[in-house]
């Protein structure tokens, strides 16, 4: 098995940039992914613009590591499927992008992935099921009301997502 955390955390960096307080952001002020009220929740307190505008990769590491890279059980993920998983987890949530996997490969969608889970991607053909959660995600941003503003950045940044899911599950 292939621990892919550090590569797709370094894609993920790439994918959210540094800071934005994007006004029709709904996030609100985020730098390198991380909004202020995750990264808030992470330290136990409220952080000021200037503190958000400082994070660095090392601040925000942990927080992606075990609130979505874990959350999305990464480390057992087939590689490809690991990175689809979690970039769309962080974009949009750990159990928006298990749903998808869980609804690809034809169990409960719960958003919990459990041995049940486990047991049907052990089963699944990993390229179907990294084109079907891509589609899926192309399919939540369209319908999204941000989509006009966003929307060509999330098509991009899913196709990208796509191709190096791909890459990492053929080599």
């Amino acid at each position: 098995m292939i621990v892919n955390f550090p590569r797709c955390f370094s894609w993920l960096l790439a994918h959210e940039g540094g800071y934005i307080a994007h006004p029709r952001d709904p996030g609100g002020r985020t730098n390198l992914g991380c909004t202020q009220a995750v990264y808030e929740d992470w330290i136990g307190r409220s952080v000021t613009e200037d503190e958000m505008k400082a994070l660095l990769p090392a601040d925000v590491e942990p927080i992606y590591k075990k609130r979505y890279w874990d959350r999305v059980h990464g480390d057992v993920m087939p590689s490809g499927l690991d990175w689809m998983l979690f970039d769309w987890g962080v974009n949009s949530g750990p159990r928006r992008a298990s749903k998808a996997l869980q609804l690809s490969v034809g169990v409960r969608a719960d958003g919990v992935i459990g041995p049940n889970t486990m047991d049907a991607v052990s089963k699944a053909d990993i390229v179907t099921t990294i084109e079907s959660i891509h589609k899926a995600r192309e399919l939540f941003y369209r319908r999204l009301s941000t989509f006009d503003t966003f929307g060509r950045g999330w098509i991009r940044r899913n196709d990208e997502t796509l191709e190096q899911s791909l890459n990492l599950f053929h080599r």
